[in-house]
């Protein structure tokens, strides 16, 4: 067996194997929902969790993310009833539980909004490597972020991720492989 010494060994090691860690991504959280209930990673074991960030003030990313998730969660038929599709908010400062419920009840209906103290939603964006940051405008501010959206597994398990050039059809088909193998 031919070995890639480059890849796998250091030089001068002999034998010796690198272990690179995989990353992680989720993780425990403590945040309220769009009903206001307080809510945790336990909340949702069980299901299948369709993850997205973004904020309700958002214009060019979460409007087709969202609807990308709503076509999901519609091609997977019956399916559907084992995923919980959840919009963790990016700004915390706007996007309260009812000003979230507002926003989702009207476009989103099945999809469930997640707020909380920023530290929190700090804590939430770092465990799936979310990059989002505030930035000041003359007439107020908004919130470039990164826009992945993340399956996980009914016991928290990372499974996926999808850029936003994913669509709809390919996330419900990754959705439902993951169905059929559990």
């Amino acid at each position: 067996m031919e070995m890639n010494s480059s890849c796998c060994t250091p030089p001068g090691s002999g034998s010796a194997t690198i272990v690179r860690p995989v990353p992680t991504v989720g993780g425990s959280f403590r945040l309220i929902d769009d009903s206001g209930t307080a809510v945790t990673e336990r909340s949702y074991f069980g299901k299948y969790l369709i993850v997205f960030f973004g904020f309700t003030h958002c214009e060019t990313v979460c409007p087709p993310a969202l609807a990308r998730i709503d076509q999901s969660l519609e091609e997977l038929g019956e399916l559907a009833n084992r995923v919980q599709a959840l919009y963790v908010t990016v700004d915390p400062e706007r996007d309260t539980p009812e000003a979230m419920h507002a926003f989702l009840s009207a476009r989103h209906p099945r999809i469930t909004g997640l707020t909380g103290p920023a530290e929190e939603i700090e804590s939430m964006k770092k465990a799936y490597h979310v990059h989002a940051r505030r930035v000041d405008e003359p007439d107020g501010y908004r919130v470039p972020h990164s826009a992945f959206t993340f399956l996980m597994g009914p016991e928290g398990d990372y499974l996926a991720h999808f850029a936003d050039t994913v669509d709809s059809k390919e996330i419900a088909a990754a959705v439902k492989a993951s169905l059929a193998v559990r």
